[in-house]
């Protein structure tokens, strides 16, 4: 099913003089990673791309409409400027206000934008997108995409970025390290001692007068148990 992108500003939210604006940080783990140990920011690629009739690369951002939330908007432009989509990471990297492109007019109250930005695990990679006739992609290191950050909040959520990504490999790095307690042995079969192959002595509650019962005990369910 094919996906036109959105044009216009007829829905665009506005906050104040404010044009609101939502994107992400696609990003993917590298297949040739063998050292699941080795520093995260050599196991991660960033997937930025071109401005119409610009040769910069950007991260897939764009107007955050009225009949959206913030996320879907985020997943919308992924989809549009890039042709991904993926996991969405619900909380935003940050909220940052910047100037759009074409009106750098610091004294003008018009161009002001506020730009929410998510992390975006990359899932599907499609070959045709809405976009794809204005903007090319680009797989990057996390070095290379910093070099080529041309606005400074751009650089600042490429850095949170990392840092949200770093905090979580930790995580599961702790979650390997810790190791969850054997299972405890039944009580019934731990307070057994095997007297034949077809039945065992247990300890009754009148053990106090010394007294043991022996029950019936199929010898197929022992041998399932784990030897100690």
């Amino acid at each position: 099913m094919s996906v036109e992108a959105r044009t216009g500003r007829l829905r665009q939210r506005y906050d104040n003089n404010f044009r609101l604006v939502s994107g992400c940080i696609p990003y993917r783990l590298t297949k040739d990673a063998e050292d699941e140990n080795e520093d995260i920011q050599t196991r991660i690629e960033v997937l930025m791309v071109s401005s119409p009739n610009r040769s910069d690369l950007v991260f897939p951002k764009g107007g955050w409409e009225n009949d959206e939330t913030v996320m879907e908007a985020a997943c919308r432009e992924a989809l549009e400027e890039a042709g991904v989509r993926g996991k969405l990471n619900e909380k935003p990297l940050g909220i940052w206000e910047f100037r759009s492109k074409s009106k750098q007019d610091l004294h003008s109250l018009e161009g002001g934008c506020r730009g929410y930005m998510f992390s975006l695990e990359v899932t599907e990679e499609l070959e045709i997108w809405p976009e794809q006739e204005n903007r090319y992609r680009k797989w990057l290191n996390i070095q290379d995409a910093f070099q080529l950050c041309r606005y400074e909040w751009m650089r600042e959520a490429l850095e949170k970025f990392m840092k949200v990504m770093s905090e979580e490999r930790k995580v599961e790095i702790t979650e390997e390290i810790v190791e969850p307690l054997p299972k405890p042995v039944p009580d019934v079969i731990a307070e057994c001692q095997i007297v034949s192959s077809n039945y065992c002595v247990t300890t009754t509650s009148s053990q106090h007068h010394g007294i043991s019962a022996i029950i019936p005990f199929h010898w197929q369910i022992l041998k399932r148990l784990p030897l100690t």
